[in-house]
């Protein structure tokens, strides 16, 4: 029998603590790859691509999401996303994060939900998996019932993926439409965007753009010239003015992004997280019951006298700040976001310095789509009247100021909110009833000892009534003044339709802000109920 002896096995010395050479596959060094993925995901192409953005005049992504955002709040959603489109080389090229950074963080302490185009990667184009991520935010954004902010800086469809770039921008545009009313949609164009990209931003509620930067149009320079031999520049055809001030496209313009993004900030403070809550409220530091005794010598008591409707509003709002949207465009009614003791109010007001504050086919359009916004999230709406009419003219007529003008009579009609109507000086004919009158639901409604109220001017109104009397006078001119003046004497006196219960009262100007200020507080809790209805046909 052979007996077997065994040897002792060889022990290496034992390491001294902390210095046992990691395993390829333990935790720590995952840990350590994962952390380097992370650098190189969030430090993008390169610095070539950096620099040549900057060298554009434009920020990276990360660099726009950290001004917006509060510092230190972003929480990022698929960093780590990859296309997996194959042709035309791209499957040999498949950068994390498919060109667009998505997710939430805060502003001012609120949940945002935000996404930015990375022009370094693709050019910001859209492909699919681009897509998928942006339907994801916003579809979180819904749930969670809080805003969302679009950087966009793109160039469009990923031509290179066909038709399944063009389904990505579908899904983009029905959650644009799910959402609308729903949540804020705040659309940021600080690049180009083009084609059927342009749609979103139309969408949303509100488009910022900044001048030297941002682009928008449906058809570019190239085709535009093709189609019609017109030569025109980017910025000439979609440019941050053009938008601003002609098309109406952008409610703002700016000179650079970090003034743009600031701003975009500014105006979350004035709107709710979503339609089920109210505005967020500030301490009313700014007294109620504050006398406005200024808007005597503001406006003058002559209805053909101009002024300036913003230094109005100024004097009766807190702390005289206020939030005007479109600024530039249709400037012949002036709309903004302000607050009376705390609370958010939107205004809507004819403004005198522009056009005698006619209201004309942009005035209506303007007026119409923000009044529906201030419906769509809670608030009250306080509508300041001097309004000669509608403007006359065959243009006006023949490009629809009936339908453009239903779409602001619609709107006021539709709306549930706190609504208060003040009557500066003229409010003539349908103009009159349009701008959110008694009778088509204003919950209460001033004016001040200036007030005129009627069916058109007394002049226009004498030549018409006592048309035979001035014709068969032996003095025409002096028929004509004595009849105007028996019919402003008869019918336009300030108390005339307060007499008719058209006006809950006539206050002097100094007493405004507190006469405004206790009736949106006792219509805090107003409550109106809308026919059943899947919804109403806007007269588009």
């Amino acid at each position: 029998m052979t007996t077997v002896v065994e040897k002792p096995v060889a022990h290496s010395p034992v390491p001294p603590a902390g210095s046992e050479p990691e395993r390829p596959d333990s935790m720590h060094v995952r840990v350590e790859e994962l952390r380097r993925l992370r650098a190189e995901v969030h430090a993008g192409p390169g610095q070539r691509a950096t620099e040549a953005q900057h060298a554009r005049g434009k920020l990276t992504a990360r660099e726009r999401i950290e001004l917006l955002l509060d510092e230190g709040s972003f929480t990022e959603l698929e960093p780590l996303r990859r296309h997996r489109a194959t042709g035309f080389g791209l499957e040999h090229k498949r950068p994390h994060t498919d060109g667009v950074v998505t997710g939430w963080g805060t502003v001012d302490g609120r949940q945002v939900f935000v996404y930015a185009h990375d022009f370094r990667i693709f050019g910001g184009a859209l492909g699919e998996s681009h897509a998928m991520k942006i339907h994801k935010l916003m579809d979180l954004a819904e749930a969670s019932g809080a805003p969302l902010v679009s950087l966009c800086d793109g160039a469009g469809a990923r031509i290179q993926e066909g038709v399944t770039a063009l389904a990505g921008y579908g899904g983009i545009f029905s959650r644009n439409a799910r959402s609308s009313g729903v949540i804020p949609q705040i659309s940021v164009i600080l690049g180009p965007c083009a084609g059927g990209a342009a749609y979103s931003p139309a969408l949303t509620d509100f488009t910022f753009m900044v001048r030297g930067v941002s682009q928008m149009f449906i058809t570019g320079p190239d085709v535009v010239r093709a189609v019609t031999g017109e030569q025109v520049s980017m910025d000439e055809l979609g440019g941050a003015d053009v938008h601003a001030s002609v098309s109406g496209v952008a409610a703002f313009a700016y000179d650079d992004e970090a003034t743009c993004l600031e701003d975009v900030r500014h105006l979350l403070s004035y709107l709710p997280s979503n339609n089920r809550q109210a505005p967020p409220v500030l301490p009313g530091d700014d007294p109620a019951d504050r006398r406005t005794d200024r808007l005597a010598d503001l406006v003058p008591a002559d209805p053909s006298r101009g002024y300036d409707v913003r230094e109005v509003i100024e004097e009766i709002v807190d702390h005289g700040e206020y939030f005007e949207t479109h600024p530039t465009w249709a400037v012949n009614v002036v709309c903004a976001l302000a607050r009376i003791d705390g609370h958010v109010v939107g205004i809507v007001a004819n403004q005198p310095l522009a056009s005698a504050g006619v209201l004309d086919i942009k005035a209506s359009e303007k007026a119409a789509r923000f009044v529906s916004l201030c419906d769509a999230f809670n608030i009250p709406l306080v509508t300041m009247l001097d309004v000669p009419g509608f403007l006359p003219g065959v243009d006006q007529e023949h490009n629809g100021i009936i339908r453009h003008g239903a779409k602001l009579l619609y709107a006021y009609c539709n709306a549930t909110v706190p609504r208060i109507q003040l009557i500066l000086r003229k409010a003539y004919g349908g103009a009159y009833i349009v701008m959110d009158s008694r009778s088509v639901g204003a919950d209460l409604s001033f004016a001040w000892p200036t007030n005129e109220v009627a069916v058109m001017g007394a002049e226009g109104a004498a030549n018409v009534v006592f048309r035979r009397q001035i014709a068969d006078a032996d003095d025409p001119a002096a028929m004509r003044e004595r009849m105007v003046k028996e019919y402003k004497a008869e019918l336009m006196h300030p108390y005339y339709a307060a007499e008719r219960g058209l006006v809950d009262d006539v206050v002097e100007p100094g007493e405004t802000r507190a006469v405004l200020a206790r009736s949106l507080a006792m219509l805090r809790t107003k409550h109106r109920a809308l026919p059943q209805r899947k919804h109403g046909i806007t007269p588009l």
